[in-house]
């Protein structure tokens, strides 16, 4: 799979979250859940989905989350978060950047079967999907690989 080096600042993102495991058997209905559960909340903005607090590689227990991108958390912003949302901090550095195109849920799962046979120097301190497009067969998401 093709991707780019990319340097990024820091980000903050307010999410609901669950703790999974790529191995549980319940995994994707974890993660549906907390889909249907941010679109509940309302909030509008730039969509991320975000894969942070491992407790080591990809077979280990990690925080997924679903929210968006708060560009300018001001205590304003901040005040209108639900209680049901976290706030997280994507931590600048240096990411591997893919660019998936397709059928969003497919496309996607299918890039995270083909990620964890590569052999990349990831960090497992964060991970995270930036939709730019959610339509179906046509949806185009950027997805950051946290690296060493």
């Amino acid at each position: 799979m093709k991707y780019e080096l990319v340097t990024l600042k820091e980000k903050t993102a307010a999410a609901v979250c669950a703790r999974t495991n790529n191995l549980a058997p319940d995994m994707g209905t974890v993660i549906r859940g907390l889909w249907k559960q941010f679109f509940g909340t309302g909030l509008h903005g730039n969509i991320l989905g975000l894969y942070t607090e491992y407790a080591g590689d990809e077979t280990s227990d990690y925080t997924a989350a679903v929210g968006v991108e708060l560009s300018e958390p001001t205590s304003e912003v901040l005040a209108s978060i639900p209680d049901s949302m976290k706030l997280f901090h994507i931590p600048a550095g240096t990411y591997a950047k893919f660019i998936v195109k397709g059928h969003v849920q497919h496309a996607v799962a299918e890039f995270w079967q083909r990620l964890w046979s590569m052999d990349l120097p990831r960090s497992f301190v964060c991970d995270f999907e930036d939709y730019q497009a959610i339509q179906g067969d046509q949806a185009e998401v950027h997805i950051y690989i946290g690296l060493r």
